[in-house]
């Protein structure tokens, strides 16, 4: 078993003692109980973290390593998460609440994150040859510098390694700030950086709150931060970053659409629909298809389908592998969900599965796996990300354009899906829906492919090659030809 329990951060390469004495009680979303704690990190906390990483790449080896060098030692970080991974599943489920079905068929991910990024930097144009108007020019691609990484609770490990891998890999320095309902994984992946000899700086630990955060945005020693979230949160950093020029890439929110053309195949689409949407992650993802729209003359057709995919999901004790919905991750986040469903009813969406918390589980913060019918595209549940186990079908009269324009009515364009037996037809109707990362009767997120939203949900793409260079700064060589720089 790992360890739950923390007295120190991990900075410069120890475990460094807080200056400060609050605590971090991290609590079971499905017990209700306490399993671990943490220091609760201070603005000298992370002044010193931000001035290790600042002095490790500013003075110490890793920048200026080959990439060999770098792989040699991530490939150790690797497989300590490869051989910790059945822990790590456990541990971010009794922290959080995902499914443990869920999260042990992704336990490879981490491990698998960092070797993929270091298959991708081998072919990673760090160094371009070109030829300008009057000569031989090379562009180069260095480290930004020193990376701030704020991440979630809801996939923590994961939105993490997203970020670490592949700043590091391109030479950068991070300094990481955790959610504070799930930062016991973060320590695994520093026990990971000491075990491995990841040079001191390097990576550097500091769990905290939003003002912890908001301290790591503004700091001057930080050149780049890199935050998935709520979109709320991240105009924030955008503001704040903008002031001093800070680079910044920002994954945020979505509402997501699953779009059912007039052919669609009910089953098919409830297929996705569900477990791509109220159940995945038990509804806390951005990427979650949430919206279905479908056509008014067969709605009856996708509720049927839609419920009868609900009906086999089994809801409870994460830890139970049997188990497809887990609890929100705390008491506010459940009456956020509750307040939703109160409001789909009140604008007079139809209510066809769930609504109410399960029979049994009196313990932790369970709602129901809740669908909604009936709904337009104007209500509150069909425009606002609730971030819970709730569904809505939005019905349509017209034909293809009219499906798309519902689709692209919202502030999102994280993610979505098109569900058709016409390929072209599909293409065609993804093509002008304005998401980031879009299916063709199909829905998933690829960690070899980019990753990131239109309009509020975010700026810059994270995965593949792209999730490289968003840590690399471009620098034109005149005068010099490949040849000379080798």
């Amino acid at each position: 078993m790992l360890p739950t329990y923390y007295d120190t951060f991990f900075i410069d390469g120890v475990w460094a003692r807080p200056k400060g004495t609050d605590v971090i009680h991290v609590v079971s979303p499905a017990t209700e109980e306490i399993i671990g704690s943490v220091p609760s990190g201070t603005s000298a906390d992370m002044d010193s973290a931000v001035l290790a990483a600042r002095r490790a790449f500013d003075e110490g080896p890793w920048p200026r390593m080959s990439l060999n060098e770098r792989t040699e030692i991530l490939l150790k970080i690797a497989a300590y998460l490869e051989e910790k991974g059945p822990d790590l599943a456990r541990l971010i489920s009794s922290e959080m609440g995902s499914p443990l079905k869920r999260l042990a068929a992704a336990a490879p991910m981490p491990a698998l994150l960092i070797k993929k990024t270091l298959d991708m930097a081998k072919v990673f144009p760090f160094v371009e040859s070109r030829q300008g108007m009057v000569g031989d020019a090379l562009i180069v691609r260095e480290p930004v510098g020193v990376v701030g990484g704020i991440t979630p609770w809801n996939g923590p490990l994961h939105l993490l390694m997203m970020k670490f891998a592949p700043a590091l890999v391109a030479g950068c320095t991070f300094v990481s700030k955790p959610s504070p309902e799930a930062p016991l994984d973060a320590y695994v992946l520093a026990a990971a950086c000491e075990a491995a000899g990841l040079p001191r700086g390097v990576f550097n630990l500091v769990p905290g709150g939003r003002e912890l955060g908001e301290h790591l945005v503004t700091h001057p020693g930080v050149d780049k931060i890199s935050f998935t979230g709520s979109t709320t949160a991240g105009r924030r950093i955008a503001e704040l970053c903008g002031r001093d020029m800070r680079r910044f890439t920002l994954e945020l929110g979505g509402k997501s659409a699953a779009v059912a053309l007039s052919d669609a195949d009910p089953k098919k689409v409830a297929s996705h629909a569900v477990a791509r949407g109220l159940a995945f992650n038990s509804g806390q993802a951005c990427a979650a298809l949430t919206r279905v729209i479908v056509p008014r003359a067969r709605q009856q057709e996708f509720v049927d389908a839609m419920v009868a995919e609900i009906d086999k999901l089994v809801t409870g004790d994460p830890s139970d592998p049997q188990v497809d919905v887990g609890p929100m991750v705390a008491e506010r986040q459940r009456d956020r969900v509750e307040s939703y469903i109160a409001a789909g009813l009140s604008e007079g969406a139809r209510l066809v599965r769930g609504g109410g918390r399960p029979d049994g589980l009196e313990r932790g913060w369970f709602v129901e796996p809740t669908l909604f019918s009936d709904a337009t595209n104007d209500m509150k549940i069909a425009r606002e990300e609730i971030f819970g186990p709730v569904g809505v079908i939005i019905p349509y009269d017209g034909g293809d354009e009219e499906a798309i324009a519902l689709a692209n009515d919202t502030p999102y364009g994280l993610a979505g899906a098109v569900f058709t037996e016409d390929a072209s037809r599909g293409i065609a109707a993804a093509r002008r829906i304005r998401a980031g990362t879009m299916g063709c009767n199909t829905f998933f997120i690829d960690p070899l492919l980019p990753f990131g939203g239109f309009k509020s949900s975010g700026v810059g793409r994270e995965n593949g090659p792209e999730g490289i260079a968003i840590f690399t700064e471009i620098k034109t060589l005149q005068g010099v030809a490949l040849q000379e720089l080798e």
